[in-house]
């Protein structure tokens, strides 16, 4: 009979482990604060109450109005919330890279983020280009001997043809990888790029990417280079134009530590939970 117990419980161990190892999605389930934004101005803490009662326990972000970065640590701490990524600005990052420091050090973070590089809408330039290349090396270094990670994030523009890539190859390439990585936003890459560019991106430049911010693409949309898209085209994940299971799959072999899921349309409040629930059944 203890035979037969011990068998059973063999079993029962085994199968566990093949469920879990055929698992795709293993991150920590994070979201982007840009998602709430219409929730944190009003009322910060129940925000946090929203974002932990969906099972979230990782968030992209820096803080909320009324409140210190260091109170807003707090609440966040309280709630089993950590916070492994947040923003800068890209003037930030030319002006004053160890005030980026002193906030990130505050929230927590290991990894900052900047999402937009200043151009003229729609006629992002090779110089453009260089000289976001310049600052990130340079901010990225001051960040790197301080023990955080410079990651930018895409942001579709960048896809302007360039040689035989896209200006985001040549920044890519161009930026020093000790102190500069990416975060890539799969919606703008496929805005930009097209639905397989993320796939492409992952498998050209494994070890770049950091971060990822999980976020579909609605089915039919045709991108441009501007960098916008109306919010109606931010769909759950899995009901939009990504191939998520071979995104995630390559993620994880790139490099990528923390997905955030990040949904700028006006239904956050629904188009989360099913984005969770998909990213849970993969």
């Amino acid at each position: 009979m203890k035979l037969k117990s011990h068998c059973l419980l063999f079993v029962a161990l085994f199968v566990s482990f093949v469920a879990l190892s055929q698992k795709i999605f293993t991150y920590p389930l994070g979201v982007q604060a840009y998602t709430f934004r219409k929730h944190f101005p009003v009322n910060a803490e129940k925000t946090l109450d929203i974002i932990k009662d969906m099972g979230i326990t990782e968030l992209e972000g820096g803080g909320a109005k009324g409140m210190t970065l260091e109170e807003f640590k707090k609440q966040c701490d309280n709630r089993g919330i950590s916070i492994p990524s947040t923003g800068a600005d890209f003037q930030e990052l030319v002006k004053d890279p160890m005030e980026v420091v002193r906030k990130a050090k505050i929230l927590g973070a290991k990894f900052v983020m900047c999402a937009w590089i200043p151009h003229k809408r729609g006629e992002f330039s090779l110089d453009n280009a260089k000289n976001a290349v310049e600052v990130f090396n340079k901010a990225g270094q001051v960040l790197k001997e301080n023990g955080l990670t410079l990651c930018y994030h895409d942001h579709g523009f960048e896809f302007q043809p360039f040689a035989d890539g896209t200006l985001l190859d040549y920044m890519i390439q161009n930026t020093n990888p000790a102190y500069v990585s990416f975060e890539m936003d799969v919606l703008w890459t496929m805005h930009g790029g097209g639905a397989d560019m993320p796939v492409k991106l992952l498998k050209k430049y494994p070890g770049r990417w950091k971060l990822m911010h999980v976020k579909d693409l609605r089915k039919g949309v045709k991108g441009d280079l501007t960098g916008g898209t109306p919010a109606e085209n931010d769909v759950p994940v899995g009901q939009g134009q990504g191939n998520w299971k071979q995104i995630i799959k390559l993620g994880k072999k790139a490099g990528v530590e923390h997905c955030f899921i990040e949904d700028e349309s006006d239904h956050e409040l629904e188009n989360v939970p099913l984005s969770l629930a998909y990213l849970k059944s993969l």
